[in-house]
């Protein structure tokens, strides 16, 4: 049973739509008189082209010329018939009619005969080419017809005229029958052509439009996958184990329903789906209704949104219909923010979406969960949402399908490579830590360009080498080979580059130098350094490693200013990056001695740009500027500090990174260190080699149990010793690189 505010809503909401079919069927039918009445004037205009009009005065000459054959007397006009081998034509310039004798294409003589021969059509045809500018009108079984308005006064002379030369004249009896036969083929039909084109024609651009009525509108566009047609299981979504076990429940209730009924539990009737763009959510509701082997609905909620007010609450009521029809089933609702947003006037009202939306809550108060619909919902923006959307009993369950982690990212490149040819080389597990923060969409195209890389270069095999240069693809774009820059601008590179790496290097809580490059990149920078972390890192971060981010960023300005006593707009960039995280620290983190633990901002877009807004006074606002200058202060102030300590290294690393142009952070430690840079990657290896060796050697032996009789001080002397080579941890000294 529906409630009672559903029922009102189901009969009131079929007023418009009532109101709508009554204009177009009304539309439909005056097009239809307009066209047949233009289809009548032209056949009445074709059907007076086989006659010519000429004055009446030049009838009654021609009767009296016996030029007349018979007279057929119709309600407004004379239609007579000349005698056989003459014919009327019209001049083409004055309009003139006059009568010619077909044998000779002059006017007939004064002793003019009809012929005896039969051939006059033949004969007219012949002379068709003769007459010039004359038009030769229809000929009719050998006789030409011409057509009489009748005069506007009574001629009972007429009468006499015609019986003393022999003309046959009267009116054609027609019966009833025949009348309602012309007026049904003159009227009826061209109507009922005129109808059926339309609607033919109006189906035509219904199908084009997705269905529905007049123009597809008030019909659901949902793509319909029915059983396991989406292609999608959980095997093909890595990287979200928490939210596909919160979607586990929804499947088995699909599968075994009567499991939960019979103990009287409900199921959810709807799960929203929120995370940042890319992260698999569509994926996630396909893989949802693969496994459940269930009819799967998919629509977006921009197709809700119509010019006509009304027709979003349509396409609504048409979306549940037909899924109450396949029930049991899965509605996924794409984007549902669209439809969804919060009810407010602040800035204007929306009649067509808040119908709609409001026919989405009617909706989903109305069908019974127990006949297995359910309805996923996906945003990146639920703070938009209308708080009635996300009361329990309607979209009651938020899964939130966040970025992936280490073992997540892992997972999600094992799932996309499982049909790439990898070569030996190849370890994702770096991939993956490089990649943090990346989205499964991010991954897949990862993949995809290091495919498409390994077949420029003529291999059949996808290396590391090409994953590698990929993801370095996608975060600066591929490289300008025909940028030309003269050896001072490659200077000022080097040293911006090496001064972030070398900050890099020196600061404790920063994350290592993969790679240095002053190789010009499509998206507009120079050259990069690139870091990457030892160990994934969720995110969570102290102030000592925020504010190393911000010295680090500041390393390329402070090497401009200490080495060439210059500054560029190289360092734009790195500059938004560190009043980006400095001011977060000020006024989301609480980071700063000035305001200490006081909010000044809240988060707009989670999901999205991370953008916050201030909710704080103007003198606040002025305040919160001050500290984040003294915070970015401070971090270049440090950042010159390390860049002036280590010049001369400084000044190695680079004359060696404007040899090679393009250097590994294993290479800037050699140099560093005193080694060979070109052995560098073989020693980091050999490293990797002798740690694995010693690791492998290490026997974990169970703690000592003292003896009988012995104490606690006796059985210390036998405790383990740290292995070679391994120092103990201790103090806050900084680590070695």
């Amino acid at each position: 049973m529906k409630p009672d505010n559903q029922k009102r809503n189901n009969q009131n909401g079929g007023g418009p739509n009532n109101k709508k079919n009554l204009v177009g069927l009304i539309s439909i039918i005056l097009w239809a008189l307009i066209l047949t009445l233009l289809l009548q004037s032209a056949f009445s205009l074709f059907e007076g082209s086989d006659h010519v009009e000429i004055p009446y005065s030049t009838f009654r000459e021609w009767v009296r010329q016996d030029y007349v054959e018979s007279v057929d007397v119709q309600s407004n006009q004379l239609v007579i018939d000349l005698k056989n081998g003459l014919g009327a034509v019209q001049k083409t310039k004055d309009g003139d009619v006059t009568i010619i004798d077909l044998t000779t294409g002059e006017a007939p003589a004064e002793d003019w005969t009809p012929p005896q021969t039969s051939d006059s059509q033949s004969t007219g045809n012949q002379l068709t080419q003769q007459v010039g500018g004359l038009a030769l009108l229809t000929q009719q079984t050998g006789a030409y017809t011409s057509a009489v308005t009748a005069p506007p006064f009574n001629d009972f002379s007429i009468i006499d005229l015609l019986d003393e030369h022999g003309v046959e004249y009267g009116t054609a009896v027609v019966s009833s029958s025949t009348v309602i036969l012309s007026a049904l083929v003159q009227m009826v039909l061209p109507f009922i052509i005129m109808v059926v084109a339309m609607v033919f024609l109006f189906r035509f651009m219904s199908s084009k439009m997705g269905g529905g009525g007049l123009g597809g509108v008030g019909k659901a566009n949902a793509k319909v996958y029915v059983e396991k047609k989406t292609g999608v299981t959980f095997k093909d979504v890595a990287g979200q184990d928490e939210a596909k076990e919160s979607l586990v429940e929804i499947i088995d209730f699909l599968h075994n329903p009567q499991k939960y009924t019979e103990i009287g539990a409900k199921l959810p009737k709807g799960a929203l789906l929120v995370g940042p763009p890319g992260t698999g959510k569509t994926l996630l509701a396909k893989a949802v209704a693969g496994e459940a082997g269930v009819p799967f609905f998919s629509i977006s909620g921009s197709d809700f949104v119509e010019m006509f007010v009304g027709m979003g609450a349509a396409r609504v009521r048409d979306l549940f219909k037909e899924a109450a029809k396949m029930a049991p089933c899965i509605i996924f609702i794409d984007e549902i923010d669209t439809i969804g947003k919060s009810r407010d006037n602040r800035m204007g009202g929306n009649d067509e979406r808040e119908q709609t939306l409001n026919q989405l809550l009617a909706e989903l108060d109305g069908f019974d969960p127990g006949k297995g619909i359910i309805v996923l919902g996906a945003t990146n923006r639920p703070e938009v949402l209308d708080k009635a959307l996300l009361r329990p009993g309607r979209f009651d369950r938020r899964i939130t399908i966040d970025r992936p982690n280490l073992a997540g990212r892992l997972a999600t490149l094992q799932v996309h490579t499982r049909k790439i040819k990898l070569a030996e080389d190849v370890d994702l597990k770096k991939i993956a830590l490089a990649t943090a923060g990346c989205v499964g969409a991010d991954l897949a195209n990862l993949v995809n360009e290091a495919a498409l890389r390994a077949v420029r270069h003529g291999r059949r095999l996808v290396t590391q080498e090409d994953l590698l240069a990929s993801f370095e693809f996608v975060i600066a774009g591929s490289e300008k080979k025909n940028s030309v820059l003269t050896e001072f601008e490659k200077k000022l590179v080097a040293y911006h580059e090496v001064g972030h790496a070398m900050v890099a290097y020196k600061q404790k809580n920063s994350e290592p130098v993969q790679k240095i490059t002053i190789v010009p990149h499509t998206q507009g920078a120079l050259g990069y350094t690139l870091l990457m972390p030892e160990e994934d890192k969720t995110e969570l971060r102290t102030r000592d490693e925020l504010l190393a981010k911000i010295t680090v960023s500041m390393g390329g300005r402070a090497a401009e200013q200490v080495v060439l006593n210059t500054m560029t707009n190289g360092a734009s960039q790195d500059i938004q990056d560190a009043t980006s995280v400095a001011r977060s620290m000020v006024t989301l983190y609480g980071m700063s001695d000035r305001f200490g633990m006081m909010g000044l901002a809240s988060r707009r877009s989670q999901y999205l740009d991370g953008g916050y807004g201030m909710d704080c006074a103007q003198n606040t606002a002025a305040d919160v500027d001050a500290a984040v200058h003294d915070i970015l202060e401070e971090c270049y102030r440090q950042a010159v500090q390390v860049i002036k300590d280590n010049r001369e290294d400084m000044d190695k690393v680079v004359a060696y990174l404007l040899e090679k142009e393009t250097i590994t952070g294993a290479e800037m430690i050699a140099i560093l260190e005193g080694r060979d840079p070109s052995q560098a990657d073989n020693y980091a290896a050999m490293l990797e080699r002798e740690e694995a060796r010693r690791a492998a050697k290490e026997v974990k032996t169970p703690d000592v149990i003292p003896m009988p009789g012995e104490t606690e001080d006796s059985s210390a002397g036998n405790s383990q010793i740290p292995p070679e080579g391994k120092p103990r941890s201790g103090g806050d000294g900084e680590l070695p690189h």
